[in-house]
C-alpha cells in the first residue's frame, strides 16, 4: 500500500448484494456486460499525485464478464464500500488471472511495493481499541500520510517471490498486513480460485478478533518499478462456512 494508497473509512457504506443466506456479493463482475461502463458501486480510487492510472475494463473471458486491469508505470484501484460481518461470513472467495508479475517488485521495500493483482479488505476498527503503542504508531502514520490511513486492512496479493501463505506488514505501515495468496510464475496465464478465511487471517495478522469489513478494493500497480502488467479479476464474495 503506497503512502497515498489509503482508504478513508468515514464515507457512507453500501450493503453487499445478497446472493443467498450463505453468500454476499462484494464485486459481481459476472452480472455486468462486457464493454459496459463501470457501475456506480465501483468507485475509482485514484491518487492526485499519480499522473498514470491503471486501466480497468469489463471484458468477456471463458463465457463470463470479468474485470481486466492493465498497469503501465501506473497505480490506481476500484473501491466497493460495504459492510460484511466476519462472524456470519468469514470466508472471502475470489478468482483472478495474472499474465505477468513485476519482476523488480519486493514486498519488503517501498521501492518494490508493486503487484499485478491486489485485493484489499478494509476493516471498521475503532482506533480507541488499540493499545497505546499502536495508537501512537497510527497517529504518526496519519501525521505523515494523512487521516485516511486505515486502522486495519488486509491486502491479498500475487507476489513475485514471497512464498504463498506469507503474512507480513506493508512496507509503509503495519496497519496494513500483506497476505501472499499466489507467488511467482506458477499459475500465470490461467484462472486461480481462492477461498480464504479472512477472519482467521485478521486474527493471525493483528492478534485480535476482526471487526466488520467496511470496503473491498481491487488494484494493480507498477508505478514504483515502472513495469507493465496485465491481470483479470472474477467475482469477489463473502461466504459462510459449510455446515460441519
Amino acid at each position: 500500500m503506497k503512502r497515498r494508497d489509503f482508504l478513508g473509512l468515514g464515507a457512507a457504506l453500501l450493503p453487499c448484494s445478497v446472493l443467498s443466506q450463505d453468500e454476499v456479493g462484494a464485486m459481481r463482475f459476472s452480472s455486468l456486460r462486457p464493454g459496459a461502463p463501470l457501475p456506480d458501486w465501483l468507485e475509482p480510487y485514484e491518487f492526485p499525485n499519480q499522473p498514470r492510472h491503471t486501466q480497468f475494463t469489463l471484458v468477456a473471458d471463458d463465457g463470463r464478464t470479468v474485470l481486466a486491469a492493465r498497469a503501465s508505470a501506473s497505480s490506481s484501484g476500484l473501491v466497493r464500500r460495504l459492510r460484511a460481518d466476519p462472524k456470519r461470513f468469514p470466508l472471502l472467495a475470489w478468482r483472478w488471472k495474472v499474465m505477468n508479475v513485476p519482476l523488480k517488485s519486493d514486498i519488503a521495500t517501498k521501492a518494490g511495493d508493486d503487484f499485478a493483482a491486489r485485493i484489499y479488505v478494509i476493516f471498521d476498527l475503532d482506533p480507541a481499541t488499540l493499545s497505546i503503542g499502536e495508537r501512537m504508531q497510527l497517529a504518526l502514520a496519519r501525521t505523515i500520510w494523512g487521516e485516511k490511513v486505515p486502522a486495519a486492512a488486509l491486502c491479498y496479493v500475487w507476489d513475485a517471490r514471497a512464498p504463498a501463505g506469507t503474512i507480513v506488514p506493508n512496507a509503509y505501515t503495519d496497519r496494513v498486513q500483506m497476505v501472499v495468496a499466489d507467488s511467482g510464475s506458477a499459475g500465470l496465464g490461467r484462472w486461480v480460485s481462492h477461498e480464504r478465511n479472512f477472519a482467521a487471517d485478521f486474527r493471525r495478522a493483528f492478534g485480535i478478533a476482526p471487526p466488520a469489513a467496511s470496503a473491498v478494493i481491487v488494484s494493480a500497480d507498477t508505478d514504483n518499478t515502472g513495469e507493465s502488467t496485465e491481470s483479470y479479476f472474477g467475482d469477489i464474495e463473502f461466504k459462510s462456512p459449510p455446515p460441519s
